[in-house]
């Protein structure tokens, strides 16, 4: 794996920032081999516009809070809501409508790059809670 400290750290809090806005399918791809311009992709879909957009507002929001604030160099797509793009450099952050995460596929497209671990946090707490109730 190629994917810097930096960038996982970037990218591990964007796509929980997006778990935490309920979004779904979240794949964090370390396309470092194979792009000289990033470390990784992550990927997350939403049903609708308005859903698109909340989960770019908190994801741009948890990476300023971080100890290295985090901006986005380049923001695109915004207008429409329906493929929001937000490149911080080290990691280049998709939002997708579900018909646009199915149809444009990015995962399947750089299906031969690795994937980072991702578990949201949120659902490890559960099931850590179910399995101490047992």
């Amino acid at each position: 794996m190629t994917i810097s400290a930096r960038a996982h750290e970037l990218a591990t809090a964007a796509a929980q920032a997006a778990a935490d806005k309920k979004a779904q399918d979240i794949v964090i791809i370390d396309v470092g081999d194979q792009l000289a311009i990033t470390d990784a992709f992550v990927l997350a879909a939403a049903p609708n516009e308005r859903q698109v957009l909340a989960i770019v507002d908190a994801i741009e929001e948890r990476l300023l809070e971080l100890p290295e604030k985090a901006k986005p160099v380049r923001r695109e797509g915004e207008r429409g809501g329906r493929w929001v793009l937000l490149d911080y450099v080290d990691v280049v952050v998709h939002v997708q409508h579900t018909e646009e995460r199915e149809f444009y596929a990015l995962d399947r497209l750089w299906k031969d790059c690795p994937q980072v671990p991702f578990v949201d946090r949120d659902l490890a707490d559960s099931t850590a809670g179910t399995a101490s109730a047992e």
